[in-house]
């Protein structure tokens, strides 16, 4: 766990309220030099500006439960950039995937080319997103005052 501490709070509690505020508003906000302040960011993108128009979800099931075969899954998603999030489960799937592409073609790729011949994988069930109802990286940092 990072170190977070008040000058971090200022910003961080600034940026949620308005993600646009200059380096220069946040530091005066935060009590500290613009330069100082900047050490302590840095940017996210937007995917559909950029033309990544498709996310989906993949539930995998590896081949065999073992820690070998669990590490040579996690090489795996750590060398494919199309993968933003995994998250090893509980339940039917061993992990589920986060995957940002440009295009369908890219998703049955990823799917066909790269996860379902991998041999740590023994099934791959995707979902593809219709409509995103909410996005936050929001953190209830009211918590961290206790």
């Amino acid at each position: 766990m990072i170190s977070v501490d008040a000058f971090d709070l200022k910003i961080l509690s600034a940026l949620q309220d308005d993600g646009r505020l200059t380096n220069q508003q946040l530091a005066d906000v935060a009590g500290l030099s613009a330069s100082q302040c900047s050490r302590r960011r840095h940017a996210d993108l937007a995917s559909e500006a950029l033309g990544f128009n498709v996310i989906a979800f993949i539930h995998i099931t590896l081949a065999t439960h073992s820690p070998d075969n669990a590490k040579r899954f996690r090489t795996l998603v750590n060398r494919v950039d199309d993968i933003q999030e995994a998250y090893s489960l509980t339940g039917d799937a061993d992990y589920l995937l986060k995957v940002v592409l440009r295009d369908l073609k890219s998703l049955s790729d990823i799917v066909n080319n790269v996860l379902m011949p991998h041999q740590s994988v023994a099934h791959v069930r995707s979902s593809i997103v219709l409509d995103r109802l909410k996005e936050s990286s929001r953190l209830p940092l009211k918590e961290l005052r206790r």
